[in-house]
């Protein structure tokens, strides 16, 4: 279960707004964070709290491909973003790097900034605890949520090789 507070924001936000371009040239995860969301909203990572959620209009995440923007969102300390829709890239970015996304458009209609939301992935439930209302999510399959838990793809491999399941690459 996830709970946190909401930072919202519009359609379209691109990665050059949720990490810009001037710090590509980093990849260490705390670095990246220091600088999450600074084109958009200068005082988030002043504001931001372990768990809190954001939550955005359409189309979240467009732009270039890096993954750099998922590891930025995720090093701030977003338990989640919950959007109407997302760019199909940072979608699979941010799963790779264990980081949820939901898709709830009545979610995201009824959310304001600084509202409480608690997340259940398994379930894909998204309640809005401020406001006492509840709305559904697409759920995760079992195995998305294993790989999640484990802090993404490559964390989720190495438990699986740990635990024989799978066999590495000869």
């Amino acid at each position: 279960m996830l709970k946190g507070h909401v930072f919202k924001y519009g359609a379209n936000v691109d990665t050059d707004v949720i990490i810009p371009a001037r710090y590509l040239n980093v990849s260490e995860t705390a670095e990246l964070a220091r600088h999450c969301m600074e084109d958009i909203d200068r005082d988030f990572i002043q504001r931001v709290r372990f768990g809190d959620i954001i939550v955005a209009e359409t189309n979240f995440g467009c732009g270039s491909s890096r993954e750099h923007a998922p590891l930025a969102i995720k090093g701030a300390g977003v338990a989640a973003v919950v959007a109407q829709s997302f760019a199909r890239i940072f979608f699979r970015n941010a799963i790779n790097i264990g980081l949820p996304l939901l898709e709830s458009t009545e979610a995201v209609e009824a959310t304001e900034a600084g509202d409480e939301l608690e997340i259940d992935l398994a379930a894909g439930k998204i309640r809005n605890i401020t406001k006492g209302q509840q709305f559904a999510a697409k759920p995760y399959p079992s195995f998305m949520n294993e790989l999640i838990a484990a802090g993404g793809l490559v964390e989720y491999t190495k438990l699986r090789l740990a635990q024989g399941a799978v066999k590495p690459l000869a």
